[in-house]
């Protein structure tokens, strides 16, 4: 399954509500479960980043999730596809 990387940051709304973030985190959860989508972890950061979410999951799954996730209007994300070591390992066997 296709691992991302996504950071998050909150939006102006999102930071005025921010004792429901881990309530917002929950139902998150529970919408990706019912796409498809696994969340392998989530971290709460300091820095440039609020939130850090490993998932796991089909493209289009992920992409529906996000794009319906922004609809809320909480939080901004950038969101990276992330590759296993063998999966590396298989792209860069070609190069010569």
């Amino acid at each position: 399954m296709p691992a991302f990387i996504t950071l998050a940051t909150f939006t102006e709304q999102g930071a005025r509500n921010i004792k429901e973030s881990p309530e917002r985190f929950d139902a998150f959860k529970a919408q990706a479960e019912a796409a498809g989508v696994t969340v392998k972890s989530v971290h709460w950061t300091t820095g440039a980043y609020d939130l850090v979410l490993v998932t796991e999951g089909p493209e289009d799954a992920l992409l529906a999730l996000t794009l319906k996730t922004a609809t809320l209007g909480n939080i901004r994300t950038q969101t990276m596809r992330g590759f296993t070591t063998a999966e590396m390992r298989k792209a860069v066997s070609g190069i010569k």
